[in-house]
């Protein structure tokens, strides 16, 4: 009778397992699941701060140091600062119209009211809202168009070949190509004496819209075309209407590949629109960073440092937020999704 001898490699897996064992008795595993999630983030924003903070120490330019961790905090204070003392005087002025109104009124009872609209410097935090206004419209107005067009090309052959050339042709199209043409197109098509809309609104706008198209139509198109051949079957046993296998069938489908498309769309809209308010000089982020950078004062490096991090900081933001609408639809829960 022979007696098995244990290899390396088995007690090496007994250890792990015997050390696994022990890690679950003393801490749970959802315990563990925290500490990854918030750790390691924490551990990776560190290791940014502490390059970023060595590295700005030896960078000198035309304005003074580039700006470091501290620089940029002081900055972001200054800039909340300024908007608090500038809704301030956007209550006072309202204030005073109001008392103006009154006193008005008091003695002449036929006066006519006008209210007039407060028109002081818009603030970082003003044209941050700005920004996502406009990006979110143009967004959605993308999303409106490239679904149904993504879900057309991916049922037909014949119309994905037709149609494919010309999204290659216009995918690659830089935001600085379009807003020329757009602003022209708008300001000649655009004409009104009580516009709804600001022009610089209307070209941001389509220019998104024109950039962030594509890759909603081919993630849709090919989420589409990639549905099981037994799906097809089934609706085709089943003898559904073409609009009854579309929102039965081919939607929930594709649904993972439509939402992989929305992400990256959603991604390349908020870089177009901050591209687009910089060169049109459009109200939001992008002409605060420009604005900054033609000011140059010495707190300017650290202002524009600021938009930066906080564009970022929007651009994942942004992205979370359509992870978890993709959660939320997507039929199979137990999907891992990054």
């Amino acid at each position: 009778m022979t007696s098995k001898i244990p290899t390396n490699s088995s007690l090496a897996s007994a250890n792990l397992t015997s050390w696994k064992s022990i890690t679950d008795d003393v801490m749970p595993t959802w315990l563990q699941d925290a500490i990854k999630a918030i750790m390691l983030p924490m551990i990776g924003l560190l290791f940014f701060l502490l390059i970023w903070g060595t590295v700005a120490q030896n960078i000198e330019t035309s304005l003074g140091k580039f700006p470091g961790p501290s620089e940029a905090l002081e900055q972001f204070q200054s800039l909340i600062t300024e908007h608090n003392e500038e809704r301030s005087k956007e209550v006072a002025f309202y204030q005073r119209q109001d008392d103006r109104n009154e006193a008005r009124l008091a003695q002449d009872p036929t006066y006519q009211i006008k209210i007039r609209n407060y028109t002081g410097k818009p603030t970082f935090i003003d044209q941050i809202g700005t920004s996502l206004i406009t990006v979110l419209t143009g967004f959605i107005l993308a999303s409106m168009i490239a679904i149904p067009l993504g879900i057309m090309i991916g049922l037909s052959k014949n119309l994905y070949a037709a149609a494919n050339p010309v999204i290659q042709l216009f995918k690659p199209v830089s935001p600085l190509a379009w807003l020329p043409l757009v602003t022209m197109v708008v300001s000649a098509v655009y004409v009104s004496d009580d516009p709804l809309f600001a022009k610089s609104f209307v070209t941001s706008v389509i220019t998104v819209l024109l950039c962030s198209l594509w890759p909603t139509v081919l993630n849709t198109a090919v989420g589409v075309a990639s549905i099981s051949p037994d799906l097809i079957n089934v609706s085709k046993v089943l003898r559904l209407k073409p609009m009854t296998h579309v929102f039965k069938v081919v939607i929930p489908s594709s649904i993972p590949m439509v939402f992989t498309g929305l992400r990256l769309s959603l991604g390349i809209a908020w870089m177009v629109l901050i591209a687009a308010e910089m060169l049109a000089q459009n109200p939001g982020l992008g002409k605060f960073v420009w604005d900054e950078f033609q000011n140059g004062s010495s707190n300017s490096l650290g202002r524009i440092m600021v938009a930066v991090l906080v564009i970022g900081l929007i651009g994942f933001l942004l992205d979370r937020i359509m992870l978890m609408l993709q959660k939320f639809f997507s039929w199979d829960k137990q999907a891992l999704l990054r």
